[in-house]
């Protein structure tokens, strides 16, 4: 009886640890142009150099005071890829 709790303790920690090492984080980036303008990204998305984007870890957007903050405007979340050009989103 022993023997089966430790075998099924330890098949319960093996399963455990596999759904651990297999489960991805979500990834989140908040992206900001030269504008100020930013919005929250769910992929990694490839922008042209030459746009010049900020790229900042998701807990950064919980950290500013955006009522406050002059120089940056939070525009919200929008459907596939693009990016905001003087507040207007453009899609690509």
């Amino acid at each position: 009886m022993k023997h089966l709790l430790s075998a099924t303790a330890l098949a319960a920690m093996l399963a455990a640890g596999g759904v651990a090492v297999t489960a991805t984080p979500a990834s989140a980036t908040i992206v900001c142009n030269r504008d100020g303008d930013c919005w929250h990204v769910d992929r990694g998305y490839r922008y042209r150099r030459d746009l010049r984007f900020e790229r900042h870890p998701d807990d950064w957007y919980f950290h500013r005071h955006w009522d406050q903050d002059r120089e940056r405007h939070w525009r919200e979340y929008h459907e596939g890829r693009g990016y905001y050009d003087h507040g207007v989103w453009t899609p690509f």
